[in-house]
């Protein structure tokens, strides 16, 4: 579904992304970890084209994507949520959502449209019920909780119809309930939709019950990657990032 090869990307001569290879099949849910620093959202800069890379090739589905715009990479399968919620503050929920969505099909002329096309209304219902916000459809963006802005956010990507969910640090700024609940959504997503989901997470917890693959990058490399099982008990990553508290020496 997704292939990353030999990808490389600098700044000032500092190496924020060095050789990244990495494959992300189909369906599958996976995590992003390391520590500040490691060059985890750089990573996802350039697999949506917010960065060009320097040297190597972001393969979806065969095809390669890298250095294509933005809106280009989003149109072909990949979309994304941040770390800060990027929403439509002035806009309520429902609103947002359809924007997006005809924006996504660069229908910007009906965006102006007192009453949104009967396609682009059917899809913001459904993404609202994807996510669960059905009840806070008219309720002002700027309005939600931090975590229903995080959702919000999640639920604009969804717009898109992506093959690809990146996820930038979903339960950012949550406390452990909110964290929880953030993440069984995500999982109810993926095993509706059916779609590649990556995210970038630090709550060690969260990342080694929900991902089924882990992916370990420091100073913009690729340490290790393998099952949590594997992350778990991986000597480099335990001495580099995970210590003795999550990780089991042998």
């Amino acid at each position: 579904m997704l292939k990353i090869e030999n990808l490389n990307k600098s700044f000032g001569g500092v190496a924020a992304t060095n050789n990244v290879s990495l494959e992300f099949d189909e369906g599958s849910l996976s995590a992003i970890i390391g520590p500040n620093g490691a060059g985890k959202t750089t990573f996802f800069n350039l697999i949506t084209g917010a960065f060009a890379p320097d040297s190597g090739r972001i393969l979806l589905k065969g095809q390669d994507i890298a250095g294509l715009k933005a809106p280009d990479i989003a149109r072909r399968g990949i979309g994304r949520a941040f770390q800060i919620a990027q929403i439509f503050p002035t806009l309520t929920v429902y609103e947002a959502i359809i924007a997006a969505v005809m924006a996504h099909h660069q229908q910007h002329g009906a965006m102006a449209q007192r009453f949104p096309l009967p396609s682009a209304r059917a899809r913001a219902e459904e993404v609202l019920d994807l996510v669960g916000m059905t009840a806070r459809a008219h309720v002002l963006s700027r309005n939600l909780s931090h975590g229903d802005q995080k959702l919000l956010d999640i639920a604009l990507a969804l717009a898109l119809q992506p093959q690809v969910l990146l996820l930038d640090e979903p339960t950012a700024g949550m406390g452990p309930e909110e964290r929880w609940q953030m993440m069984d959504t995500v999982q109810a997503l993926w095993r509706r939709e059916r779609i590649t989901v990556i995210f970038i997470e630090h709550d060690m917890d969260i990342v080694f019950k929900v991902a089924q693959r882990i992916c370990v990058l420091s100073y913009g490399s690729v340490l290790a990657q393998g099952t949590p099982d594997e992350i778990r008990s991986h000597p480099e990553v335990i001495k580099a990032y995970l210590g003795t508290e999550h990780g089991t020496q042998h």
